[in-house]
């Protein structure tokens, strides 16, 4: 697992669409000091502004902000980064939500602006894999002749992994790299084996439906290196917040063994829906301890379920499958941290993709 560092001031960075900010969080790990973020979602702030302390948040809509004001912003950062609303790249909107008239679908052109007045040395633009089908993958090539256009030449760009990089999820998630320095990026997979479901929960403690527990104790037993990572600044469980279910959704749950779907359920059971073919793999699907998880996104609204017990995710279970360590707080609603924690760039994945961008700076 990688070791932490500490924040280089020479290593600046600035955060924007930057959610409750697990790609700053990945930042910070790597040595990058974020001196501002910018978002306009309440709850996402609140998570943001108690989990980084020294780093002034914007609250406001982008389109509104002026990236010339030197009180707000450093000029010519180290690092620039963010990831523009994805709703409308998402596979489950790209067949009916493909035209470039819907502005969310335009946000990207926010992170071109803070770009061009900014003039970081390096840039890092992220998203879900559907932004490189969107329009027949014209926004990629306009967004990679934009960049170059600025001086960032012969950017990179790759759909990664973050099962690759000691994350316990298979999540793929697109990014262009590019920078000033006339560096050629690239970075190579730095997990030598995958991190599985058991690996990643197996300390955290048992729990029932719709508990909202915030503080208990961890199990006690041997611990797993990615456990110790998450646990590096903990010395308990906390926000064990689990949706509560109606019970005949629980009567479900007790046909589904590890790795099945909504297909081991029997058909006495599913007849409130019309046509149960319909659903996809990834409803009521029961993760496997031994395989890492599927894509932790719309989590409680699938229904997706524990690998040992008869109920839903935790919002700290949840948290450790996209790799938030355990001091990580999240702040809201329960559906608002959820949805946090499913919007969230995995903290592993970014930090490698840092260090490299040091790395090579260096």
């Amino acid at each position: 697992m990688n070791i932490r560092v500490m924040k280089n001031t020479a290593f600046i960075g600035v955060d924007i669409f930057s959610g409750a900010g697990g790609m700053s969080l990945g930042a910070e790990h790597a040595g990058i000091q974020v001196k501002t973020a910018v978002d306009i979602d309440k709850y996402s702030l609140e998570t943001y502004k108690h989990n980084h302390k020294e780093t002034e948040v914007i609250p406001e809509d982008i389109r509104e902000i002026d990236p010339a004001d030197t009180k707000r912003f450093p000029k010519k950062p180290f690092v620039l980064f963010g990831g523009p609303p994805c709703q409308g790249f998402s596979n489950s909107f790209i067949k009916r939500d493909n035209d470039l008239e819907n502005p969310r679908n335009w946000m990207f052109q926010q992170f071109i602006r803070f770009v061009k007045e900014l003039e970081p040395s390096w840039v890092v633009f992220e998203n879900v894999e559907g932004f490189t089908r969107f329009c027949g993958g014209r926004l990629v090539e306009d967004l990679k002749k934009a960049l170059v256009k600025l001086g960032y030449e012969n950017p990179y760009s790759n759909i990664l992994n973050a099962l690759n990089f000691g994350v316990p999820q298979v999540r793929n998630r697109f990014f262009i790299v590019g920078n000033k320095e006339g560096r050629e990026f690239y970075i190579p997979p730095n997990c030598k084996e995958r991190v599985t479901v058991r690996k990643a929960l197996a300390d955290l403690p048992s729990l029932n439906n719709g508990d909202q527990i915030d503080e208990t104790s961890y199990k006690t037993g041997v611990l797993t290196e990615y456990a110790k990572l998450m646990r590096e600044n903990s010395h308990s469980a906390r926000q064990n917040f689990v949706s509560r279910n109606q019970d005949y959704v629980i009567e479900r749950y007790k046909y589904i063994k590890p790795g099945q779907n909504w297909q081991a359920i029997p058909d006495s059971l599913m007849t409130n829906y019309k046509d149960k073919t319909r659903c996809h793999a990834g409803i009521y699907k029961r993760l496997d301890p031994d395989e890492p998880s599927i894509v932790i996104a719309n989590y409680r609204k699938n229904m997706l379920i524990h690998p040992y017990e008869d109920r839903g995710l935790s919002l700290r279970e949840a948290a450790r499958l996209q790799s938030f360590p355990d001091d990580f707080i999240f702040k809201g609603t329960l559906g608002s941290m959820q949805q946090q924690i499913g919007n969230a760039v995995p903290p592993l994945l970014a930090e490698a993709i840092f260090r490299q961008i040091i790395k090579l700076s260096c």
